[in-house]
């Protein structure tokens, strides 16, 4: 294999998760990564790219959970500092914001999971 064609199959991380946070596909960053919310396409519609073998798994919650817990804990002590230590406060804010927030960055993880995953070749499947 000459270099010119060893460098066409490296595929590069980084390029691969920004075009999956953008819910589009990792290969060619044109063809949609999901039809409705989280639903996966099997294959791009654009280049082709089988994409089935790719599934988040397990990771996602993690991530999710991470991302939501680090914004909910900042604005939490913001909230006590402040002296706004009133219980309904938080049950009106930061009940709502962990909702929209966890519904918010779902499908941008989830993309940017499969970017990473496709990238690498990995899978949480395995090979049978």
């Amino acid at each position: 294999m000459d270099k010119e064609n060893q460098k066409d199959s490296v595929k590069r991380p980084w390029p691969a998760i920004w075009r999956g946070a953008k819910c589009k596909c990792p290969n060619c960053g044109k063809g949609w990564l999901f039809h409705h919310y989280l639903e996966q396409h099997d294959n791009c519609a654009v280049c082709g790219e089988p994409l089935a073998y790719y599934k988040a798994g397990l990771f996602l919650p993690f991530v999710v959970v991470t991302f939501v817990i680090h914004l909910v804990a900042g604005v939490m002590l913001h909230m006590e500092l402040s002296g706004a230590s009133n219980p309904l406060y938080y049950l009106y804010i930061l009940v709502p914001m962990t909702l929209v927030g966890t519904m918010a960055i779902l499908p941008s993880s989830k993309g940017a999971i499969i970017g990473l995953m496709w990238s690498k070749g990995w899978s949480d499947e395995q090979d049978r």
